[in-house]
């Protein structure tokens, strides 16, 4: 064999010998490997079974709460029982002058981060050795406190802000004036506080996640300060006189002239700046006797009767022929059900329940002011601003009337004695009719448009007629007479027995304050303005 062959054959069996040692080694490694994994499952079946019944090591604390000894699961009552008790704590909540007190609970307090109750459980048994060997040696000269963050549901404290700001915030009061003597005088106002919602709410989380210790607290709410509108520069210019208008009650009784004066003087003294709405019925109201009002007449369903604040409408309806005079944008007015006498028609403004107000914004660039009172039963309204229309523009208004019905005389049989006759109720004539603005530049018409249209109610006038008598013959004969309808018929009928029926109390009858509202109406009481 030459040398050659004999180093080839030598390589060969060194190989063959090498592999067979490697597959043993490999196969030595892989059995160790499943020994050892064997082991370790085994082993971490015992860790388990010893986790599930581990506690917490002694000093450690979550919050103010010692769970030191507990398991997970008792740890983890152990908090929801703390939140539960501290929700009862007062929170005393400040913007500025004012506070308001609410409980934990109404914010909705509640603890979801569970993770405290893993990592007090792990305090000496995770991390490095040297970090587990570092909080033995901490606890055995102290306690662990593991910080507990409670949280509350932002919509509810949102929604005691909202319900509650009326308490909080403090309305700025606006520069005004104050007429006296045919002069003004400008008056200071005052700044607000407006509590800032969404601020005061994340103000709030943040308290309570920031170490509270569940007692009652003081949380300062975040606060904007308002300023006040008007400036003396502003105020200054209110001088000229925008529209002015009077009616006279001088037929009303007491407590209607108290009425007008009373809703009046609610009024006089407004400011009104750029772009505000003034409502008469907010402004007036509440119609009642704790707020100066007397019981007297007014419009019910097409009826006259007694209710307090009878006689407001004549004040609405005087200041709303200032107003339209001023210019000023009207937004809501509704005419009477039946016809008024103070104004012509389509010049009334009515006040009723929430259904019928009178509305205006103040559609000018600087400030208005109203001004209104009583004196020799009349009622007066002027409006005060700054003027900016043409000297030689002026501007009126014109009654219509459409059309009329006449309702005629509607005869009631009573039990009063025979020959009695009495009025109960005044006619109302009905009517549909509009107003005309016209504009006149230098004495020539410019302009002439409908401004408002207005339906009356036509009501019949109402005569009682007593048909009681011991003769059965006198009753029919009344009777008959009713049933025909017509008014010299029954008058004729009822003659005969008149005087006698006189001797007998006659029937209410309608007083002075209800003739001047539900009197009847003549084309002389409409055609002019007043």
């Amino acid at each position: 064999m030459s040398a050659g062959g004999f180093l080839r054959a030598a390589q060969r069996f060194y190989d063959t010998h090498m592999e067979k040692k490697m597959k043993r080694i490999r196969g030595l490694y892989v059995l160790s490997a499943v020994v050892a994994a064997f082991g370790l499952v085994c082993a971490g079946t015992t860790v388990m079974r010893a986790e599930e019944t581990e506690t917490i090591a002694q000093g450690v604390y979550i919050g103010t709460i010692d769970v030191g000894g507990m398991t997970a699961d008792e740890a983890a009552e152990a908090v929801e029982s703390y939140v539960k008790s501290v929700s009862d704590a007062e929170f005393t909540l400040s913007a500025g002058e004012k506070e308001i007190t609410v409980q934990a609970s109404d914010f909705g307090l509640h603890f979801s981060d569970m993770s405290v109750v893993e990592e007090a459980m792990n305090v000496g048994r995770s991390g490095s050795p040297i970090q587990r060997y570092k909080d033995k040696k901490d606890l055995e000269h102290g306690s662990r406190v593991i910080p507990l963050e409670l949280g509350v549901n932002s919509s509810a404290v949102t929604a005691v802000l909202t319900d509650r700001a009326e308490d909080l915030n403090q309305e700025a009061v606006d520069c005004g004036l104050v007429r006296e003597d045919g002069a003004f005088r400008i008056t200071d106002g005052a700044q607000g506080i407006e509590v800032n919602t969404a601020d005061s709410v994340r103000a709030i989380e943040d308290y309570i996640n920031s170490g509270w210790d569940g007692g009652s607290a003081q949380i300062e709410l975040v606060a904007e300060i308002v300023n006040p509108r008007g400036t003396r520069e502003e105020l200054s210019k209110i001088q000229d006189v925008l529209g002015t208008y009077n009616t006279n009650y001088s037929d009303s009784g007491k407590n209607r002239c108290t009425n007008i004066a009373v809703a009046a003087e609610k009024i006089n003294g407004t400011v009104l700046y750029p772009g505000d709405e003034f409502s008469v019925a907010d402004a007036i109201g509440p119609l009642n006797a704790a707020n100066g009002y007397e019981l007297a007449g007014a419009y019910e369903n097409g009826q006259t009767v007694e209710s307090y604040g009878g006689g407001v409408c004549q004040v609405s309806s005087t200041l709303y022929n200032t107003v339209i005079l001023a210019e000023l944008e009207v937004t809501e007015r509704s005419n009477h059900s039946m016809i008024v006498t103070y104004v012509s028609p389509s010049m009334d403004a009515a006040i009723a329940g929430d259904y019928k107000d009178l509305c205006f914004v103040n559609n000018q660039d600087a400030p208005i002011y109203l001004e209104g009172y009583t004196s020799g039963k009349n009622v007066y309204f002027t409006i005060y601003g700054e003027e900016t229309r043409p000297a030689n523009r002026v501007v009126t208004y014109e009654s219509e009337v459409i059309s009329r019905q006449d309702p005629g005389t509607q005869f009631v049989a009573t039990g009063d004695p025979a020959g009695y006759i009495g009025t109960v109720q005044g006619k109302h004539v009905g009517y549909v009719a509009q107003l005309w603005k016209v504009v006149t530049v230098d004495g020539k018409e410019e302009s002439r448009e409908v401004f408002n249209k207005s339906t009356y109610r036509a009501s019949p006038k109402v005569v009682h007629v007593g048909t009681a008598s011991a003769d059965p013959n006198v009753s029919a004969v009344i009777g008959a007479a009713l049933a025909t309808g017509d008014e010299a018929t029954i008058y004729g009928a009822v003659a005969p027995y008149t005087a006698a029926a006189m001797q007998q109390p006659p029937a209410p009858q309608p007083t002075p304050e209800e003739q001047a509202i539900t009197g009847t109406v003549d084309e002389s009481q409409i055609t002019g303005g007043q």
